[in-house]
């Protein structure tokens, strides 16, 4: 199945103001998907394409992405991420998942997993952001301050025409996927993209890795600009007993420009899991 039709095969629900995309499948345990800063739940769908046909699958949209609700704090941290995961997960009434995070998705994942340890079987971190350890009321570093401010000049169409590119390895050989990436990054909400950014200041994956525990991978496509190979390294080193994959012909736009290798990568994190 293509990406586009995995899109409009998937279940759209919203739970806990959160919306959801979702391929239900009979795996006891869910694999769940958290996107990055740019992107959204529909971009996992080449993904969800490539898992095996009996894996349940959900993607959210992250709080202020889609039709998700933003968050109350305007200055989040990724622990406010995790903790509305955790009440989407009561809602859902599913104890476990599997946990995956790409980019600042990863960030939030690593939280989770730290905070809620008992809520997660395994977990994957793909191209991880490890954030910049800005304290509660600190003012943003300049380079990072500017995501905010060049979005707010140029709006989200232009915004994302000068830096999607760079997501992708060589985006004139994979323009489809390019495409993708630009029109995802399009879609974002200036202020939901905010408080991202926020996050993403206040972020420190290094000091949640070192509090997790479960089973733990992380991988980086190989030509990744955005979060270099050093970054997955980083965390690698700090998961205790992970396992890091380095993907060739990829940048940062993992889960697009390498579906079946990270498909791959996935699968002995849930091909244990009881099916129903």
């Amino acid at each position: 199945m293509t990406a586009t039709a995995t899109i409009a095969a998937l279940e759209r629900s919203e739970s806990a103001g959160l919306r959801l995309w979702r391929r239900r499948g009979r795996t006891a345990t869910p694999l769940m998907l958290l996107h990055g800063i740019g992107s959204r739940g529909q971009s996992f769908a080449a993904l969800m394409a490539a898992l095996p046909n009996d894996v349940d699958v959900i993607a959210w949209d992250a709080p202020g992405y889609g039709g998700s609700r933003p968050l109350d704090n305007p200055t989040p941290a990724p622990r406010d991420y995790a903790d509305a995961l955790a009440g989407l997960l009561d809602r859902l009434r599913l104890d476990r998942v599997v946990l995956v995070g790409h980019s600042l998705g990863a960030l939030f994942a690593a939280s989770f997993a730290a905070h809620h340890a008992g809520r997660v079987n395994a977990l994957a971190l793909l191209s991880p952001a490890l954030g910049y350890r800005v304290a509660p009321g600190e003012a943003l570093p300049a380079k990072v301050q500017a995501r905010i401010d060049d979005l707010k000049k140029l709006g989200p169409a232009d915004f994302a025409k000068a830096r999607a590119h760079r997501l992708v390895y060589q985006p004139e050989r994979k323009p489809e996927i390019a495409q993708a990436v630009e029109d995802a990054m399009a879609a974002v909400d200036p202020a939901g993209y905010a408080q991202a950014v926020q996050a993403l200041g206040r972020g420190d994956l290094l000091a949640d890795a070192r509090h997790i525990k479960a089973p733990a991978l992380v991988a980086v496509g190989a030509q990744d600009v955005i979060t270099p190979p050093d970054n997955a390294r980083q965390a690698h080193a700090a998961l205790s007993g992970s396992r890091f994959h380095l993907i060739d012909d990829a940048g940062h736009a993992l889960p697009q420009e390498a579906p079946q290798a990270v498909a791959t990568l996935l699968a002995p994190l849930f091909e244990d899991a009881v099916h129903v």
